[in-house]
């Protein structure tokens, strides 16, 4: 049953069906219309309230649940609802597997078409929580207000907020208490900057006048028990900066890497920023099966280090190497599995776009003593060509780990030029490397798959295929 309210529909006892895209689940309106809906899990039986409508589908919300589904449990997180993270909080980890193995499973059949062979169980993460080892906060004087606090009469005057942005509003921070994200001392050191900064006056950023002292602040963890703290203020006023990041300094003691920014752009990214070092040194250290690798504050890591260290056992497991192949990593960010596989290689070519990846790349080869990995920077399109194939070798086996938009056509074509025995693709997107796959598939044939969680309550899955050439 509907009624219509203005231009909103109410859709009365629905069933919500799946589990869709981007975390919300997916219901049917009595029009034969798909309803995205957040919040819910696949199961319940809902009152739907919609607030867009479009040629072939409604979002909505859900206003009642008449029953719960039997996949359902309570979210630890009283942010749950609001912050727009962890959006499966609410359904059993188990149920979250599956459906993270059955939308790579849909890709790859759908998308790609290929034949598959029988995909092997999805790696679980062991952590469910506070596996996260880096984490941004913003800073704003415009927190986000609760419906409660909304219809109390009477002006709310502490609007300063650390914490997440509300999803589609850049200008509202969400004000955390407790994330379930990352490891301590995470929650401390954020609870205890806002504390500290909120008892001392310290302006919080307004992201609509571009004005305010205190704008991001950005803690790195590590399983070494090593911490990383970036400060990113905005007003240049060195009494009250040194004022925060002295009393951090003395609060937390463990803090490895006390860092702070002076960033007055339109955008509070950092890769075109002036790192300073305040206190300690400038890179902190994460340990993978004894090989060390340096964190600066614009690192790219694995967020999930624990997980990741599953991920590259996969990774190698599926590359089956002996010692006497020549490997190419593409897309090797700064070295990780290149270094992780190097051991079983005779030999490991990186390729990277980003000159401060590779950089880090070399050094950390270097602190490992490895002396079988080479890496270059250089767009992979044109930097991958046969100039490269005739200075290094064709390659035994490649392993490929690109961005979510997948293999540049080029890449793809030079890949299935060269021929190596096996490609190893690991993706964070499933969709654009089930497009890959099909480009692949009259050289290559799909042998291994296996999904890997590394963001539990979310709907976020790695994967890992084997390809192996066709005879």
């Amino acid at each position: 049953m509907a009624r219509k309210t203005t231009d909103k529909i109410i859709f009365q006892n629905v069933d919500v069906l799946d589990a869709g895209a981007k975390g919300v689940c997916v219901a049917k309106a009595p029009d034969g219309k798909v309803i995205f809906v957040p919040n819910v899990v696949p199961g319940d039986n809902i009152d739907v309230q919609t607030f867009k409508k479009r040629k072939a589908y409604y979002e909505g919300k859900a206003i009642k649940i008449n029953s719960y589904s039997e996949f359902r449990t309570e979210p630890v997180c009283q942010h749950f609802g609001s912050c727009g993270g962890c959006k499966w909080q609410n359904m059993e980890y188990d149920r979250q597997l599956y459906y993270k193995q059955n939308e790579v499973f849909n890709h790859l059949k759908r998308i790609g078409k290929v034949e598959l062979p029988e995909f092997e169980p999805i790696l679980g993460s062991e952590e469910q929580y506070f596996y996260r080892n880096k984490m941004e906060f913003s800073f704003s004087n415009a927190r986000w207000l609760t419906e409660k606090e909304i219809s109390t009469e009477g002006e709310v005057n502490d609007r300063n907020a650390l914490g997440f942005h509300i999803p589609r509003m850049w200008d509202k921070i969400l004000d955390i208490e407790k994330c379930w994200l990352q490891p301590d001392p995470s929650n401390d050191i954020r609870n205890e900057v806002r504390r500290f900064a909120i008892e001392n006056n310290l302006a919080f950023f307004n992201p609509r006048e571009h004005e305010g002292l205190l704008r991001t602040l950005m803690i790195r963890t590590a399983t070494t028990g090593e911490v990383m703290v970036l400060i990113q203020f905005f007003d240049d006023n060195q009494t009250e900066r040194e004022l925060i990041l002295d009393f951090l300094s003395e609060r937390f003691p463990q803090i490895t890497s006390l860092l702070y920014v002076v960033n007055q752009k339109a955008n509070d990214t950092l890769y075109d920023q002036d790192i300073q070092l305040y206190k300690g040194r400038d890179h902190i250290f994460e340990e993978m099966e004894g090989l060390k690798f340096a964190i600066n504050a614009k690192s790219f890591y694995q967020t999930n280090p624990q997980q990741a260290y599953e991920l590259y056992k996969v990774t190698r497991d599926f590359a089956g190497l002996t010692g006497n192949e020549l490997v190419y990593d593409l897309y090797t960010g700064t070295g990780t599995i290149a270094q992780f596989v190097s051991k079983k290689a005779k030999k490991v070519i990186g390729v990277e776009s980003v000159p401060d990846a590779i950089a880090e790349a070399k050094e950390n080869a270097r602190r490992n003593n490895i002396d079988n990995c080479e890496f270059f920077v250089g767009d992979m399109k044109t930097v991958f060509n046969d100039t490269f194939i005739a200075q290094h070798g064709v390659p035994d086996v490649l392993i490929t780990d690109p961005p979510r938009d997948g293999m540049h056509k080029d890449v793809v074509d030079m890949i299935l030029k060269i021929a190596p025995e096996k490609v190893v693709y690991v993706s964070c997107n499933s969709a654009t490397q089930a497009r890959d796959l099909a480009l692949m598939d009259e050289t290559y044939k799909v042998v291994r798959v296996r999904p890997v969680d590394m963001f539990p309550q979310t709907h976020h899955v790695e994967n890992v295929v084997l390809l192996e050439k066709r005879q």
